[in-house]
């Protein structure tokens, strides 16, 4: 079955992260993705080698793509890299701020000579401004943007455990590209794509930032409890940990008599509503706590179910490996077959590409763009 994307070129001068998230969904949906690395590839390929000694992220981020190693220093691969542009329905890239401008390949330029030609450029902080041309890496936004502030326990602030700035930029990316391909059809013309890390971060940051600018007072760190709603969050039981979450008013009174079993606390006036229930959080976490303490997770999740409350196990990384709901596929890799999450969004026809060897394909493309 044909993809979405097929006929659709992509060429990406890429690396790291949030780039290559981008152009996997694009490689994902049919689309051909020409991959440029350096000599010695991608720095994702040496994060780890963990996967049949290859990176995990790596191979999570570069399925389905045509791997050519180019020096874009050197003018005969530069003037390579400019046919291959000259041909191509989407240029992204995310090298350091002004490299690819530098190189001949800024994104005004290329709209220029290049109507139809989709261009995107994904940077840490933007194209302009005082931060443009500051270096900018996953943690560093996370922490420049105050996701840190809002994250961990009230004794400290954590990481993100996921690359989350540079998942949500590559997204942010794919969606705007996807955007412009439908535009180019109706219009004829291009468009210019600026995504930055940090602007992806204060996206996803709208509503802690919304309540310091108009409630004077950023949300507390609070670790795995939500910070504005009550009950929301994790709690001990007799054999492990659970984490329940508490919406509206109606699912207050049916846990309160279904779980709790004592209906009489829904109207206690310390909790008779989620502002006074997170007013008086402690008080309230303790008798749950008293509660959910005499019970095993089989008897637990009985009345958890019955009352209609939501829930969910905190399991660790070896729960999602064995979890009955995940999906896995089949990703070819130069070092063996890897078993991975399948994409959220897919067909049933779905066939992954395989994970390329560094310049697996360089000589075939210089011969095709010669």
């Amino acid at each position: 079955m044909a993809g979405a994307l097929d006929g659709i070129l992509v060429v990406a001068l890429e690396q790291a992260v949030a780039a290559p998230y981008c152009t996997s969904r694009l490689a994902d949906a049919g689309a051909r993705v020409i991959k440029i690395e350096r000599a010695g590839g991608d720095f994702a390929r040496h994060y780890d080698r963990v996967v049949h000694r290859e990176s995990a992220y790596f191979v999570w981020l570069n399925r389905g793509k045509e791997s050519v190693v180019l020096d874009v220093k050197d003018g005969a691969d530069r003037a390579l890299l400019a046919r291959m542009v000259a041909r191509a329905d989407v240029f992204i890239q995310n090298l350091a701020p002004g490299a690819a401008a530098r190189l001949g390949f800024g994104a005004d330029v290329l709209r220029a000579e290049y109507p139809r030609l989709i261009t995107c450029s994904v940077t840490g902080y933007g194209e302009d401004g005082p931060y443009a041309r500051m270096k900018a890496y996953d943690l560093l936004v996370q922490a420049e943007s105050g996701l840190s502030s809002i994250t961990g326990t009230p004794e400290g602030m954590a990481r993100v455990g996921v690359s989350v700035a540079d998942i949500a930029a590559g997204q942010q990316a794919h969606a705007a590209i996807l955007e412009a391909l439908i535009a180019r059809e109706r219009t004829g013309e291009g468009r210019r794509i600026d995504i930055s890390l940090f602007a992806a971060m204060a996206d996803w940051m709208t509503v802690p930032l919304l309540h310091f600018d108009y409630g004077g007072k950023a949300p507390a760190r609070t670790g795995l409890n939500h910070p504005s709603i009550a009950p929301y969050g994790a709690y001990p039981y007799k054999d492990g940990v659970v984490l329940i979450s508490i919406q509206n008013e109606r699912e207050w009174r049916s846990f309160c008599a279904g779980v709790l079993n004592d209906a009489a606390i829904a109207a206690d006036p310390r909790f008779c509503d989620n502002t006074a229930r997170v007013e008086h959080r402690s008080v309230l976490d303790a008798i749950i706590v008293g509660v959910f303490g005499a019970l095993d997770r089989a008897a637990l999740t009985k009345r958890l179910d019955a009352a209609g409350t939501a829930y969910g196990m905190v399991n660790g990384v070896d729960g999602l490996s064995n979890h009955p709901q995940l999906a896995r596929i089949r990703i070819d890799t130069p070092s063996g077959p890897v078993d991975m999450p399948a994409p959220p969004a897919r067909g049933r026809d779905f066939a992954p590409g395989p994970v390329p060897e560094v310049g697996r394909h360089t000589d075939a493309i210089r011969r095709e763009f010669s």
